[in-house]
Order: C-alpha cells, then sequence, then structure tokens
C-alpha cells in the first residue's frame, strides 16, 4: 500500500487532508522550550511535563518512525460570528465548541482509520491522538504540508484558512513523508492588532496567559482583574484572530453534523446562561468540550461578559441573586461585574 492509498482512507472516513511525516521536531524543540522559560504556557503545568516526550514522538510511543496527520474541518454555517460579538447580550462561545467534543469524534475515527489500513496490510504499530497527549501537533502538522504556523500560532491552509482540527496516529510504518509547504502570512498582522488582550506578543508568540481562550478554558483561578473588560461577551475561547485572517475567506462549513451547534449557544442571552442551574449546565453541556470548565467557571466567564454589558436592572438583578453562591471564585467576579455595572461601564 503506498501512501496515496492511505490518504484515499482517510479521505473517506471524513478527513480533509492527510499527509505523513517524519518524527525530526529538532526545528521546533527550542521555540518550545523557550515558551516554558517565559512561562506563557500559564498553569497548563502539563505543557512543562513529559520531558522529552512532547518533542520526540519516538519517546513518546517506542518504535514511532512516521507521523500521519489529519485534518477535519469544524466551522458550522449561519453562526453570525461578528454580530453577536457585536451584541452585548449575547455570549460568545468558540466555534470549535457548539457542537459535540472532537475528541472523542476524532480519536474514533482515527482508531477507524489504522484499522482500514491494518484490513490492507496486516497488523503494525501505532497509537492515535487530537489534542489529548503531549504531541506537538501543529508542528507535525506543517511538517506534513496541512498548512503553516500562522503569527497567531494556529495552523493555516491556504484552500480551507485554520477553523479545523488536528489528529495524528503515530506509527512504526516506514512511509514516504511529504513536503512542507511555504509561509504565505507575509507582511499581514491583522490577528496580532485585533487580539483583545494582546496576546499575541510578536509574529509567532503566544501568552497563553492573556489569551481569552486560556483566560475562560484552562484558567481554573481568578481572571485577572486588567484583562476582564477586554474580554467583552467571549465566555468560552476567542475566535477574533481567525476572523480577521485573510486566508479564512477559503474556510469550508463542516461536512460533520456533529460539529453543529447544540442548545441554541452559538447566539444565547448571557441572562438566560447565567440562570443555569449545575443541573442544567451538565444536561446542556453533556457531549460538549464545554463541560470540561465546570459549572463555577462556566458562571465565571459569564458574570465578566455581564460586567461589560452597558448597564442594564435586569443585570444587576441577576448578579445580585448570584451573590449569594456557594464558590468563592464566582462570588469574586459577580462582585467585580456588579461594580462595573454600577459604574454604568
Amino acid at each position: 500500500m503506498n501512501s496515496s492509498d492511505i490518504k484515499k482512507i482517510g479521505q473517506n472516513l471524513g478527513f480533509q487532508q492527510v499527509g505523513i511525516t517524519d518524527i525530526d521536531l529538532s526545528r521546533y524543540e527550542k521555540n518550545f522550550l523557550e515558551w516554558l522559560k517565559n512561562q506563557f504556557h500559564g498553569e497548563m503545568h502539563y505543557m512543562a511535563e513529559h520531558g522529552e516526550k512532547r518533542y520526540r514522538p519516538d519517546r513518546l510511543v517506542p518504535g514511532t518512525i512516521r507521523v500521519i496527520t489529519v485534518r477535519m474541518d469544524y466551522l458550522p454555517p449561519n453562526t453570525d460570528m461578528p454580530n453577536v460579538l457585536k451584541n452585548p447580550e449575547l455570549g460568545y462561545v468558540s466555534r470549535y465548541a457548539l457542537g459535540r467534543d472532537y475528541h472523542k469524534l476524532m480519536r474514533k475515527r482515527l482508531k477507524r482509520f489504522a484499522e482500514k489500513i491494518q484490513e490492507k496490510i496486516g497488523p503494525f504499530g501505532y497509537r492515535v491522538f487530537t489534542d489529548s497527549a503531549p504531541v506537538l501537533e501543529k508542528p507535525l502538522a506543517e511538517k506534513a504540508g496541512l498548512g503553516w504556523i500562522g503569527k497567531h500560532t494556529n495552523l493555516i491552509n491556504r484552500e480551507a484558512g485554520s477553523w479545523f482540527f488536528l489528529g495524528e496516529i503515530l506509527t512504526d510504518l516506514p512511509l514516504p513523508i511529504d513536503e512542507p509547504v511555504n509561509n504565505h502570512c507575509g507582511t499581514c498582522k491583522a490577528c496580532i492588532d485585533i487580539c483583545p488582550t494582546q496576546a499575541i506578543v510578536g509574529p509567532y508568540q503566544l501568552d497563553a496567559r492573556r489569551c481569552i481562550s486560556y483566560l475562560t478554558i484552562e484558567l481554573r483561578t481568578a481572571i485577572p482583574v486588567e484583562l476582564r473588560s477586554r474580554m467583552g461577551n467571549r465566555i468560552y475561547g476567542c475566535d477574533d484572530c481567525q476572523l480577521v485572517c485573510p486566508w479564512n475567506r477559503f474556510a469550508k462549513m463542516t461536512q460533520e453534523n456533529d460539529f453543529l451547534p447544540r442548545n441554541g449557544l452559538e447566539a444565547e442571552e448571557l441572562l438566560h446562561l447565567f440562570e443555569w442551574t449545575e443541573e442544567e449546565f451538565q444536561q446542556k453541556t453533556e457531549g460538549s468540550a464545554i463541560r470540561r470548565i465546570g459549572y463555577d467557571c462556566w458562571l465565571r466567564n459569564i458574570a465578566v461578559a455581564l460586567g461589560n454589558a452597558p448597564k442594564n436592572e435586569k443585570i444587576i438583578f441577576a448578579l445580585n441573586n448570584k451573590l449569594s453562591h456557594p464558590s468563592d471564585l464566582v462570588k469574586e467576579h459577580v462582585v467585580w461585574a456588579l461594580e462595573q455595572q454600577e459604574r454604568g461601564l
């Protein structure tokens, strides 16, 4: 079986692109270690764990000599992103999280991909991953020719933009490798200029501690006060750098029904979301990536968004009702939001 046959199997399973690369990540190792040294990973302590396994795949899975890397488009149609961001009464949820949790879907699909290859050539060594282990996904995808890492540190494809998930099969198959593509960011710095919290501190340099995706998803403690007012109505993740990227005019809508929005989260009112009980949160986020942040962080994020909204008596009433919440984390952000509302900001 040649590599074109393998790629055809992957495409038939719903992956928009398949690439193959070796495991030499030495070019990326220095940048990754510098990123850690600068503490840009914040409280994502897992990024500093596992030693060399993150940039030496054969340390993670002994015997690995190749990585089959894939991308799958996730952008749902008709989610009216700019208008949601402009409406302070609505909560903005990053478009990757509107549907089913991609980790489960991608892992299952990758496993099926590997099994289909086995049916053709017999048993071989492999493990599948998707954003769930110490794997440098974007460098591997860049080396495999799926795109180039843009100035915002996301992978960009000339024909598909950046609205896609990545996944990998680490394998001992001695497959021919693909060539990387050229970087086409040029002099553009739209993503750097648009970032609400200036988290892109330089081309190809992201300080996660300032990134709204980190603040609303990865951070489990209080959001820094100086960044709260810049978050607007973004309650789970942030897509601003992708929204302004010129290459996303070529983005394709997802072909996966599981990635379509659930429970109206593409444009739901903040006050309605703030009223969810913990039971409702668990029910409405079942099978969603959103559930991983937990109910308290969900309320924390919405409280900040409500504080950033124009002064509104309904908002003040809702915030006051949450002052008795048992979580000190929630109360701290509710108090801040009330102060913002009472100032008429």
